[in-house]
Formats: C-alpha cells, structure tokens, sequence
C-alpha cells in the first residue's frame, strides 16, 4: 500500500475539484495512482470531467505566426514569468515560430536537429542552450504544429499576450476579408471554449465509449436512478453524452457572439457561407495553452528557511 501523503490529496483535489476526504478515499482506493485516482472520482460523480487533464501552471509563452497559407503555432516554457515577460525571451519565442513555419520536421527531435533560421553554424538545440546560458533560466521549446491550408486558408489568433495561440483552417473557394474575419472570430471561440474536436464526425468510438463508461458508473451512483429500468439507464447515458459532446465539439457549441444566444456555431459558419456565396467549412483548429497539463514548481519559502535552520 503506498503512503497517502498530504501533498498528494492536495494535488488530486485542485486537479478535480473533489472534496479533501474523497481524493483521500480515491488515492487509497487505488494504490496512490493519481490518474486512477482520477477516473475513480469521475465514477463518483465526484470530478468534473474537464479539470481531468489537471493543473495548467508552467510559464512562458505561445506563439502564432501566418505567412500566405501557412501558419505555425509553437511553446516555449520558462521557469518564471518574469523572464516570460523578458524582451529577449519573446524575441525568442518568435523566432522559434518563424523556424517552425518553415520546418519540415515531424516531431520535436527532429525539429531541435534542425539548423536555426538563417544561421547555419549552430542547430534549434544549439540556439537554445545559448539562450539559456544567456537569460541564466532554464527553457524549454516544448511544442510546435504546422498547418498548411491546401484548399482554403488559414487565420490565427493569441490571447493574454501569449497565453492561448490557435489556429482554424477552413476550406473554401472564397477568400475575403469578411470569410476571414468570421474564422478570427471562431479562432477566439476556440480560445475561449476549448473544445476538442471539429465536429461530432471527429469523435472517436473508443471517447465514446470510455465516457459512456462513466456516465454509466455516475448513474449507479445516483440515488435517484435507483431501480429503474435499463431502457431509462441507457437514454439517461446517451442523453449526457450528447450534451457533453456539445461542449467539446466546436461546430455544436453555442457561438459565443451570437445574438440571441442560441445559434451554433455550425449555423454561424452556414450564415457566413451564404452571404459570402462560399463553399465554407472548418476543417481543423490548434489550441496550444501555455503550460497546459504541466506542474509549476511551487517555492515553499518557509519550508526551506526551516530546512536549513535544520527544523
């Protein structure tokens, strides 16, 4: 049996928003596992699903650049948020944008093995550990994704400076001012909202099912479903399913500007294609969050006095 510390209890309950006593109970339940720990509470009724992916907490910056039909969006941590406001430390985060704009590589390795923007004596890798030795704080270039619009266009949008960097690409046969304008404002839905897939077509079977598992373990858990028949229990699973499923997927949210509050933001893009006579639909979105699902390291500064006073 593992050992139950507070610090873990404390961890497990900012990540769910469960009780102090049952992330106890759901940390001993399950050997210490905190995913375990998790799951064990969203069958409890106990987490909420969306806080599963756990703290955002990192620092540094998001950045998004576009060039014709090609953007690129990338992260880059620091240790603090001083250094992410540094002059230097953005500069660079956006030339690491520009080199994933232009890169070809398929993944992080490749990328770090790349030779840095115009300067060919040094690689990606080179260029980082220059600049750590340079702010004196460790970095970290943690993400990038590349989108290049074969049949329409692509738009970008940053939030809080940094933040958020999301990209929407569309496939279209009209590319105007207004067309664009409508995806900059789905770009910012994006942001805002945070959903996981384009539509409900993009939703694997094997989501479903994991989370028609849930739903299924919260209504055996739900007094007031007690002994009905599983006729009931399976409408009341598909039910929440649906609504869920409105809330992660970007074309079946409500669009957040819209008028009377009711419109989708399928029938948004529709309303948009119609009075622009455009072929128009939303093939893929990137969200990148600073930090997302990362621990920031906490200083405890009345521990360490107490540690070096040998308390």
């Amino acid at each position: 049996m593992a050992n139950i510390t507070a610090a873990m209890v404390k961890e497990l309950r900012e990540m769910t928003g469960a009780g102090m006593m049952d992330c106890k109970k759901a940390l001993s339940e399950t050997d210490g596992d905190m995913d375990a720990a998790v799951e064990f509470l969203r069958k409890n009724g106990q987490a909420k699903a969306e806080k599963k992916a756990g703290r955002i907490a990192a620092e540094g910056l998001c950045n998004v650049v576009v060039d014709g039909d090609t953007a690129a969006v990338v992260e880059v941590n620091s240790e603090t948020d001083f250094v992410a406001k540094n002059e230097e430390f953005q500069e660079f985060v956006a030339a690491v944008a520009k080199q994933a704009l232009n890169t070809q590589a398929e993944d992080m390795d490749a990328f770090m093995a790349e030779t840095w923007n115009a300067d060919t004596s040094m690689t990606v890798k080179d260029a980082l550990v220059a600049k750590v030795a340079k702010i004196g704080e460790n970095l970290n270039i943690r993400r990038f994704e590349k989108v290049v619009a074969q049949n329409g266009c692509v738009v970008s949008y940053v939030h809080g400076g940094g933040r958020i960097g999301v990209i929407v690409e569309a496939d279209t046969d009209v590319v105007n001012d207004a067309v664009k304008e409508a995806l900059t404002n789905l770009a910012m839905q994006v942001a805002a909202l945070s959903p996981k897939y384009v539509s409900t077509d993009d939703v694997s079977e094997e989501y479903k099912a994991h989370e028609k598992e849930i739903l299924m373990a919260q209504i055996a858990n739900d007094p007031k479903m007690a002994g009905k028949p599983e006729k009931v229990i399976e409408g009341a699973v598909t039910g929440r399913l649906n609504k869920e499923l409105k809330e992660v997927c970007l074309l079946e949210q409500v669009y957040v500007k819209a008028e009377d509050g009711k419109q989708t933001v399928a029938q948004y893009v529709a309303q948009v294609a119609k009075e622009n006579n455009a072929n128009l639909s939303i093939k893929k979105f990137v969200r990148f969050e600073t930090g997302e699902g990362l621990e920031k390291k906490v200083d405890d500064f009345a521990a360490e006095v107490a540690a070096q006073a040998g308390m």
